[in-house]
């Protein structure tokens, strides 16, 4: 049942303890703003995080929560989403934690079309830790371990899940919360697996990719003609992705990449279980009932 509630109404009492001009507040603030257009009642509502300055997103919010370990979100909400479907799960990471960690669980959920939503705030950098570099830092990028510069080249995280099978991928810009919150709105209306790249500066140790940085260079794809129902043409925009990292001039692609339609994995579980009930064989509980000790 939809609900009639203000951003403000999603946000717990406990005050965020990101450095000042984080990234991370505009995402805060651009979730509840989605929350409250989709009218979604708190307690439908269940965040899952891991470890890391944009796992403690959770801790801001008035909803459920479930502060996992290190890159373990995804396949916790997975079981919440499992258990009940009626819920609309998040996962709310960072570019370590999804991407380095917890990479391993990213295709299964992806393949499976798991109905949820991964929301990454990727700062190309750990920040929690203080300042190494993470799998999306460009190439020489200086961190605590790298003082010569980085000699990996970056992950590119659109081209990724969208090899992966997500059926929902997109990028959005921390700086442009109106853009944000549309972004999370329809990633979270989406039936099956949705992922949101969140490009979100870290103004503490990332002094390379910063808001100013990004100020003018973003370009929405959808403003451009992109149809995100073309899986190609999404896989070819998002192998340009990155091209920014490497050409001052190359623009810095947000909105929705790719958006298809395939059943989820729910729809496919309660096929089975119909199968089943209309078998005949005894459920667990019913075998456990059968062997209760009768009433004399």
């Amino acid at each position: 049942m939809d609900v009639k509630l203000k951003p403000a109404d999603y946000r717990s009492d406990i005050e965020p303890t990101w450095c000042p001009g984080c990234g991370h507040f505009g995402v805060i603030a651009a979730l509840t703003k989605a929350f409250s257009e989709l009218g979604l009642p708190p307690e439908n509502i269940v965040s899952v995080s891991g470890i890391g300055c944009s796992s403690r997103a959770p801790l801001f919010m008035k909803n459920y929560s479930v502060h996992t370990l290190h890159g373990r979100a995804i396949p916790v909400a997975v079981g919440i989403k499992l258990a009940n479907p009626e819920l609309t799960v998040l996962v709310e990471t960072g570019d370590g934690d999804m991407f380095s960690i917890g990479a391993g669980h990213n295709p299964h959920a992806a393949r499976r079309n798991i109905d949820i939503t991964v929301i990454c705030m990727d700062n190309q950098i750990y920040g929690l830790t203080k300042n190494q570099i993470s799998p999306t830092s460009r190439e020489g990028l200086y961190g605590s371990l790298t003082p010569y510069g980085s000699i990996d080249p970056p992950l590119n995280p659109i081209a990724t899940m969208l090899a992966y099978g997500s059926t929902f991928v997109a990028q959005t810009y921390a700086g442009n919360p109106k853009h944000m919150a549309y972004i999370f709105e329809e990633a979270i209306r989406h039936k099956g697996f949705s992922f949101v790249n969140v490009l979100s500066p870290c103004p503490t140790f990332n002094k390379v990719d910063t808001f100013k940085y990004y100020k003018n260079k973003t370009k929405d794809i959808n403003e451009m003609g992109h149809d995100p129902a073309d899986y190609e043409e999404a896989l070819e925009l998002a192998f340009h992705d990155l091209d920014h990292y490497y050409n001052p001039d190359a623009p810095v692609p947000i909105g929705i990449f790719y958006k298809g339609t395939k059943e989820t994995y729910d729809e496919r579980m309660r096929r089975v279980r119909e199968r089943y009930t209309a078998s005949g064989i005894p459920t667990v509980q019913e075998l456990i009932d059968a062997c209760k000790p009768k009433a004399i």
